[in-house]
């Protein structure tokens, strides 16, 4: 059974700019829903040494087929230099959900 529904993730560094990136997409009709999650803490490697940073997550539900374009645009808005961009496939979970997330990003 293909996938036909995606989650696409990424983090700001507020939850005003976690907010504009959530709305962005749904207005885009790119993702049918966003949660912003947060704040949460987040622990990486960046130029060199440990970083520690309060952070806010940004999920995506959308379908498969405008998931490149919510990248895309994700890329285009972020402030970060690297942002974190994840797609991660939905492999089940209730049709009719399922079939708004479709319609919506139409």
């Amino acid at each position: 059974m293909p996938v036909d529904h995606v989650v696409v993730t990424t983090t700001a560094d507020s939850a005003d700019a976690a907010g504009v990136l959530a709305a962005a997409a749904v207005e885009a009709s790119l993702a049918a829903c966003a949660q912003i999650v947060g704040p949460i803490t987040s622990v990486y490697h960046w130029e060199g040494a440990v970083q520690t940073e309060t952070e806010w997550r940004v999920e995506c539900k959308t379908a498969r087929d405008r998931a490149a374009a919510l990248v895309e645009l994700f890329e285009a808005r972020h402030s970060y230099d690297v942002p974190e961009i994840i797609v991660t496939p939905i492999e089940g979970g209730g049709a009719d959900y399922l079939e708004w997330v479709t319609l919506e990003t139409r």
